[in-house]
C-alpha cells in the first residue's frame, strides 16, 4: 500500500471520530440540560406544596389541577371523540358475592388430596 493513501484514511479517520465526538458531547449537553430543568421543575412544586400546606389547604388537590393542566394542553391538539350511550352488560341485580342473580354456573371447590393419577 502506498503510504500517502494510508495518511489520508488515518487523518479521515481521526476527523470522523472527532466529529462523533463533539456529537455526543452535544447530546450530553441537551441532556444534562433537560434534567437541570426537570430538577428545576420539581422544585417550584414542592415550594408551592409547601406553601399550599402554610396556608392551610389541601398541596395534593393542588397537585393533580397541575398535572391536568399539563395533560389538558398536551391533549388539545387531540380531537376528542363523543362517547355513545352504552347500556351496562348486567342488571342492576347482578352481586357475583351473593349468589343471586348470577348465572347457572357455581363454584366449587375440587377434591382434597393429591390428584389420582398413575
Amino acid at each position: 500500500l502506498e503510504p500517502d493513501v494510508v495518511v489520508r484514511r488515518q487523518e479521515a479517520l481521526a476527523a470522523a471520530r472527532l466529529r462523533m465526538q463533539e456529537e455526543l458531547n452535544a447530546q450530553a449537553e441537551r441532556y444534562k440540560e433537560k434534567q437541570r430543568q426537570l430538577e428545576e421543575e420539581k422544585r417550584r412544586q414542592k415550594i408551592a406544596m409547601w406553601e399550599s400546606m402554610q396556608e392551610g389547604k389541601s398541596y395534593k388537590g393542588n397537585l393533580k389541577l397541575n398535572q391536568q393542566e399539563v395533560e389538558s394542553g398536551a391533549s388539545a391538539s387531540a380531537v376528542p371523540k363523543s362517547k355513545p350511550n352504552k347500556k351496562p352488560l348486567r342488571g342492576g341485580g347482578y352481586n357475583p358475592l351473593s349468589g343471586e342473580g348470577g348465572g347457572t354456573c357455581s363454584w366449587r371447590p375440587g377434591r382434597r388430596g393429591p390428584s389420582a393419577g398413575g
